[in-house]
């Protein structure tokens, strides 16, 4: 059977009324072939936290993602509401449900986002972090047999650095799916479909020794992605007890558009 040129596929509303789409090979982790990488179902609660509630006149500025347990490859319920309305400032809150092997639902993500009412600052427009290197300059790359999963092998990568070497981690990526099938996506659902390999490209240590699985991602954007390409330039820093946080930033082709930050799990394999 071929696998849909999506990340998720719709698969019409849950008992109770709510949205329900099912995941495809494409949303596959590196850790476990049952097991979702975080981007997808990432960009899948962006994709509720835009549309519940929406106003023209306001964008997202912050999204937080706490992952509450390993995502099943299967079908995903969507549910999203607005915690905290306001004229200028508001929250709103999206979960993502899903079957349990006892046959009971629970969430399994869990993202917020305040969303802003936007106003006019082009003559003040400024940029705190630096312009990554283009992604045409990137060389064409694709992970290999450790590395190896379903999400992976549906993006395409170009690489400004080597792994695990100094400094922070650099790579372009766009995703070849789109995120729901039918539709096209929102600059944000692009940009999180990729934002969280970043704890990946920022790892010092290697795949095949150790384990680095992050529990969450905050991502603050201060300007709307274009473009297909997502650049992330990041670098983990481990402490001594097992846990780590991977900081960096997020780019399109014009320039900076956010920062990233995860916690991160880190177990040595054996």
């Amino acid at each position: 059977m071929t696998t849909p040129d999506a990340f998720f596929v719709p698969a019409g509303v849950s008992k109770d009324g709510f949205e329900k789409v099912t995941a495809t090979e494409n949303t596959v982790s590196v850790w476990a072939p049952t097991m979702q990488h975080g981007a997808p179902p990432s960009a899948l609660l962006v994709r509720a936290l835009e549309r519940v509630d929406a106003r023209e006149d306001t964008r997202i500025s912050r999204v937080v993602v706490d992952i509450l347990g390993p995502i099943p490859v299967a079908d995903i319920e969507i549910r999203a509401w607005t915690e905290r309305p306001g004229s200028n400032v508001e929250l709103v809150v999206a979960e993502l449900w899903a079957e349990g092997s006892a046959g009971t639902s629970r969430a399994v993500a869990r993202g917020s986002a305040w969303r802003m009412r936007t106003s006019a600052t082009e003559d003040v427009a400024h940029a705190g972090d630096r312009v990554l290197t283009p992604a045409g300059d990137g060389v064409d790359f694709a992970f290999g047999d450790s590395w190896s999963s379903g999400y992976l092998d549906a993006v395409e990568f170009r690489i400004l650095t080597e792994f695990g070497g100094a400094g922070p981690g650099e790579i372009w990526a766009r995703p070849r799916p789109v995120l729901v099938q039918g539709e096209t996506m929102t600059p944000l659902e692009r940009l999180f479909s990729i934002a969280d390999i970043a704890n990946g490209i920022g790892a010092q240590l290697p795949i095949d020794e150790w384990t680095f699985l992050n529990t969450d991602l905050t991502v603050h954007i201060f300007r709307v992605p274009q473009g297909e390409w997502v650049g992330v330039s990041a670098e983990t820093s481990t402490g001594p007890d097992g846990i780590a946080m991977c900081g960096g930033t997020l780019s399109d082709e014009l320039g900076p558009v956010g920062r990233i930050a995860q916690t991160v799990l880190v177990r040595r394999r054996g």
